[in-house]
């Protein structure tokens, strides 16, 4: 990707006080500004966790989401406290357990955020990871930029502003942990296309250690950066022969160790997630609902200050998947930037990336306006490819926000060094188009607390050791877990069933399926919270309620803030007989019931 001068893109000639074949290169010192531009981004990314930093009773407005990151936290942290297998975990779903590595483990944050996960727990780790998250990505673009393609420390430092605080990385931080940790995608290209022949057997095993770590932060991460790597070299080749036909070789081996390293690493991992107890094939979902509509490129995202919540909405298939609001003027200063410098090869090959990923996250049909036109889209022709097939279309677009920042970072590195005259006008067309997508604090919703009885550990006397406590109801498809949320946040201190996973349907059918399979049980408790209705109980649903009892390994029954007009509550008195009120909400202990 970088294979010259910063201004030129020319490759480098070699000097006559350089005769070891390595072309000269600007040496970088890092500066007291680029303390500050960190703390900035630190700064920033704290101010769009403060709404659940001041009032940790409530989440992230995708709670569900939230609940399954903050139990995977804890679970990594268990795993390093317990010397336990990270891979799999048998607290959750039980009898059958999880396999963690074919669900969103983010073993990359959860390891090393083991001290805050014992020491405050997994909400604070939570909102510790997702603020690292995005600081952590801006600032590692900010480093690329600066070392290797921008003099400007003001367009480095605009540059990763974009890549790690675009309305699409915003959105993906409210929720989704290992698509808002990018902060090894800048490493990564760094060392595939590092412009130095020399050195090839280190920059390959480094190579090969962050793509493994990357496969612990997320595997759809990586793939979407193999596409877009892929897709640059290309354009970049066909735009400068000379330097690709020096560089190949060097890239090739690179990629050759790195691949053979990541491989040994990563042989049993992924042997795990595909072919171990709890994989699946497919996914729970039609990827192909997924998709962008072409209007939402120019409209500005919910969680910006010129944010239009009901637009963005009708936009997008969910808050947590506008990736691609660059608002009104963003998109045309792009394309501005890229009629100016076109004659770089490397805005050449930014562009093309750019429209491409853009291209496919519109799905297998352009939608305008959510209008479906029936204009094929190129995602078609990947709609059948393995592993490629599970990608969902709408997050193509993220990687649009780095195309952005780097562009907009060579154009004002480019006008920076034009003269004073010319800088006025760029900075003030970057600001009209940043100014609208300044993002907001991440929106939170209420959420029920986790009942006293649980978070202060009386339950202990009601659950002995192999015996599983049961969240009423007990959720078992895609829906917000009181099991996984009760889990973490008492550091996975009993067994549950259920949960918020992915998994197969059952121990025969390989097929993806939200959670686990349902039991009737769970079934009749979750048409009784949906309805607001006691469903008939006679004789066969008790006993089944009792078969299904037993094969949760259940010992007691919790409801958290329960009421006695409760439908549900109504309906396990009716299966198992009246229970008890204890701090927080009600408890029916069934070992008598079950022997």
């Amino acid at each position: 990707m970088v294979v010259g001068r910063p201004d030129t893109d020319q490759p480098l000639r070699l000097t006559a006080a350089d005769r070891s074949g390595r072309p000269p290169r600007r040496r970088w010192r890092p500066r007291p500004v680029d303390a500050l531009v960190v703390a900035g981004y630190l700064a920033l990314a704290v101010l769009l966790t403060t709404d659940q930093w001041r009032r940790p009773e409530r989440l992230f407005h995708q709670a569900g989401d939230q609940m399954l990151f903050e139990w995977m936290l804890a679970r990594a942290a268990r795993a390093v406290t317990g010397g336990e297998n990270p891979l799999w975990s048998a607290a959750l779903n039980a009898p059958d357990g999880v396999n963690l590595m074919a669900n969103t483990s983010v073993l990359g944050l959860g390891v090393p955020l083991t001290p805050v996960t014992v020491a405050f727990g997994s909400q604070v780790a939570f909102l510790v990871a997702v603020t690292l998250s995005l600081a952590g990505t801006a600032a590692a673009w900010y480093a690329l930029l600066a070392r290797r393609l921008v003099r400007s420390r003001v367009a480095a430092a605009v540059g990763g502003l974009v890549c790690g605080f675009a309305p699409g990385m915003v959105a993906q931080a409210g929720a989704h942990l290992h698509m808002a940790a990018q902060f090894l995608v800048p490493v990564i290209l760094a060392l595939v296309f590092r412009p130095a022949t020399d050195r090839v057997r280190r920059d390959g095993v480094l190579l090969g250690l962050a793509v493994a770590y990357q496969v612990f932060l997320g595997e759809e991460v990586l793939v979407f950066l193999a596409l877009a790597a892929g897709v640059l070299a290309g354009a970049y080749a066909l735009a400068d022969r000379a330097a690709a036909r020096r560089l190949v070789p060097v890239v090739a081996r690179r990629l050759g160790i790195g691949a053979l390293v990541a491989g040994v690493l990563l042989a049993y991992p992924l042997w795990f997630q595909f072919f171990g107890p709890g994989h699946y094939s497919g996914m729970p979902f039609h990827t192909l609902g997924y998709r962008l509509d072409l209007a939402s490129f120019t409209a500005t995202a919910r969680q910006t200050v010129a944010g239009d919540a009901h637009r963005a909405g009708l936009l997008s298939p969910n808050p947590t998947e506008q990736n691609s609001f660059f608002g009104p003027f963003l998109p045309l200063l792009a394309l501005l930037v890229v009629v100016r410098l076109w004659r770089r090869p490397l805005v050449r090959a930014l562009a093309a990336c750019g429209l491409l990923f853009a291209l496919l996250s519109l799905g297998a049909s352009v939608v305008l306006n959510r209008h479906d036109t029936g204009v094929p889209g190129p995602y078609r022709l990947l709609a059948g490819v393995p592993l490629l097939d599970l990608v969902v279309p709408a997050r193509f677009a993220l990687v649009c926000v780095p195309v952005c920042g780097v562009l907009l970072a060579l154009a004002l590195d480019r006008v920076r060094r034009s003269g004073t005259r010319a800088w006025a006008p760029w900075a003030g067309a970057v600001a009209a188009a940043l100014l609208p997508l300044t993002p907001t604090p991440i929106r939170t919703v209420p959420v029920t607390p986790v009942p006293a009885v649980v978070s202060g550990g009386g339950w202990q006397a009601y659950v002995p050791p192999g015996r599983t406590l049961v969240p009423v109801p007990p959720v078992t498809g895609a829906a917000v877990s009181p099991a996984m949320f009760w889990s973490a946040r008492t550091g996975l201190a009993f067994d549950a069933p259920g949960g918020y996973f992915i998994g197969p349907r059952s121990a025969t059918d390989p097929t993806a399926r939200w959670g686990a399979p349902d039991r009737p049980t769970s079934l009749l408790l979750r048409r009784a919270a949906e309805t607001g209705q006691v469903p008939p109980v006679g004789d066969v649903e008790r006993r089944q309620a009792v078969e299904d009892l037993r094969h949760w390994r259940a010992a007691a029954l919790v409801q958290a803030d329960s009421s006695p007009a409760d439908p549900v509550r109504a309906t396990v008195d009716a299966l198992v007989g009246p229970g008890r009120d204890v701090p927080g909400g009600h408890l029916w202990d069934v070992r008598p019931l079950l022997g």
